[in-house]
């Protein structure tokens, strides 16, 4: 696709897809037709130009502006940032394979969205005195709805300097090999051929031990060169992203445990995007459930949704870069405004705790401007092992690591009360029968989960002192715990329809059929068949002979009704 823009991006100018086939073609296709591949990495690639002559004439194009730092960030050479915007309404594409195997084994933090785009951005700006500007200036931009920012950035970086120079040809082989990719399935590591490089990546299953490692090597025999192995898909630098807030970086953590708005303000759209990404990914295992964008415009489409004054702030993290924002959203509770990095011995310069008070012009300083006070007392002993590692020179990447196995730590100690309150709520086993309805979940009772704690709660696995039950009582509360909660009760309430369709089949069918009336037998037939459907189809977790011992029962139960029922039953 070619989009041009004017002195603010403007419209998109061609085909949002695959470089290749039509918009009109491939509406046409199948999902097993080409470009099926293709489309379980990617939504579309875009290449976005920036052209003066255009001026304000052209349609405004949300995609097109966030493939651009607005004029504050000053982005010379090459820059790479990601963007999250909302989907249109409207019917899905008919090459869209059906997300529910992915999702259904991936962990939830990394489903694919299912009403949101992400869109990576490599964009580059150099003198050229060929062009009226003086500038080249120009995006390309992958758009996903798979969270894989290491992949896809690692991709772009191979990709967009070689688009650069070659312009269409390159980009539409580069599309033709994506295309050859195998599906993304968690568990399975992969090897992904692109441009005489072989990138190797493991995709991440919700069954994998939680600690970062590198993916298992795979069949490399036919691999020349040997490819260049990914670490991880998702993961960021979090080290690097955290540096200037190290001191802060649990009460960001509370922040987003309990989904308060968060503007961050910074001086590139680079540093704004990591930083959101870096605090919406430091609550897995758990799933940041509200809003997020990690780099956004004063043009968006949403910008007026996302700021006006009539309500309360949303539940959204918002990364800006225009100074703008500074006054357009002073009413919101927290802003962390980030400078240019300063050294301050061995560590960027600490941003510092400010009240909101203070956040009234245009070039305020950089601080964390909020009148939160954090429940959980500060872990110093963290802060000094990770300036001893800056001391020492350990390895960012091992820093990192350090810095996501305390977030990781933290959060399972705050999530595991809630995991076993919430599983004792379960009906047991035994009473669960083959011909009754299954008894229901019980309900989750706030009060006594709170009492619970007392001899079961997070200073089981966590040092840290604070006011741990004041900040259950504010989770409460959150987008954060209504997500986890809908989410373990389906889990649970499909558990419990497993268990009963188990039952159901170690029990004698002929038996219960001796003395019940063609209407209860039929009514049984209905309700199996609609159990194995919703088995087969990845919604309940059942094993392979209880699929096998379900449809047998069906047809010897269909085999005892009279001819006519059964050809009303199992029509040819």
């Amino acid at each position: 696709m070619e989009a041009r823009a004017g002195a603010g991006p403007r419209r998109a100018g061609g085909v949002l897809g695959a470089a290749g086939p039509s918009s009109a073609n491939r509406a046409t296709r199948t999902p097993a037709a080409p470009w099926a591949r293709f489309s379980a990495w990617l939504e579309c690639v875009c290449v976005v130009t920036f052209d003066l002559e255009l001026g304000q004439a052209l349609e405004k194009s949300s995609i097109c502006y966030l493939s651009f730092p607005d004029s504050h960030s000053g982005c010379l050479g090459d820059t790479q940032f990601s963007f999250r915007m909302r989907q249109c309404g409207g019917q899905r594409s008919p090459w869209h394979a059906d997300d529910r195997p992915y999702n259904g084994g991936a962990p939830v933090a990394l489903q694919r969205e299912p009403a949101h785009y992400l869109g990576y951005v490599y964009f580059r700006q150099v003198k050229d005195s060929s062009v009226r500007r003086g500038y080249f200036q120009k995006s390309l931009v992958l758009v996903s709805r798979l969270p894989f920012v290491r992949l896809f950035q690692s991709l772009l970086s191979l990709i967009a300097p070689e688009y650069f120079d070659k312009l269409a040809p390159c980009l539409e082989a580069v599309c033709n090999e994506i295309d050859q990719w195998p599906a993304p399935v968690p568990g399975q590591t992969l090897n992904l051929p692109v441009m005489g490089v072989v990138i190797q990546v493991h995709i991440p299953s919700r069954v994998d031990k939680l600690e970062s490692k590198p993916p298992k090597p795979c069949d490399q025999e036919n691999l020349l060169p040997a490819p260049v192995v990914l670490s991880s898909v998702h993961e960021l630098d979090l080290f690097r992203c955290f540096q200037p807030v190290l001191t802060h970086v649990q009460m960001l953590w509370e922040l987003m445990l309990l989904g308060e708005p968060l503007v961050v303000l910074a001086p590139s759209p680079d540093v704004s995007s990591e930083m959101v990404l870096a605090l919406t990914s430091c609550l897995q295992p758990l799933k940041f459930c509200c809003d997020f964008r990690p780099y956004f415009t004063i043009h968006d489409s949403e910008f007026k949704e996302l700021t006006t004054r009539t309500q309360a702030p949303p539940n959204v993290v918002l990364g800006v870069t225009n100074p703008f924002f500074i006054k357009t959203l002073q009413h919101w509770p927290h802003v962390l405004r980030i400078g240019e990095p300063k050294m301050s011995g061995d560590l960027p310069k600490q941003v510092k705790l400010k009240k909101p008070s203070r956040l009234k012009t245009v070039d305020t300083k950089p601080g964390l401007y909020t009148s939160y006070t954090a429940h959980l007392h500060r872990d110093k002993a963290l802060l000094k092992r990770l300036l001893k590692g800056v001391q020492k020179k350990r390895p960012w990447d091992m820093q990192s690591a350090l810095l996501r196995r305390h977030l990781l730590e933290l959060t399972q100690s705050f999530i595991i009360p809630l995991e076993h309150y919430m599983a004792s709520l379960m009906p047991l086993q035994k009473s669960i029968t083959p011909w009754k309805t299954p008894p229901q979940i019980r309900p989750f009772h706030q009060e006594d989960f709170l009492q619970s704690l007392e001899h079961a709660g997070p200073q089981l696995t966590c040092i840290l002192k604070g006011d741990w039950l004041g900040l259950y009582r504010r989770f409460f509360k959150s987008p954060h715990f209504d997500g986890w909660y809908r989410q373990r009760h389906k889990e649970m309430a499909q558990r419990l329809e497993a268990l009963h369709l188990e039952a159901i089949c170690e029990a004698n069918i002929e038996t219960w059929m001796q003395d019940k009336s063609e209407v209860e037998v039929v009514d049984l037939v209905l309700k199996l068949r609609e159990k194995l459907v919703r088995a087969q189809s990845h919604q309940l977790p059942v094993k392979e002979v209880t699929l096998q011992r379900a449809q047998l029962y069906i047809e010897t139960v269909i085999g005892s009704l009279p001819k006519d029922l059964q050809a009303v039953l199992c029509p040819p």
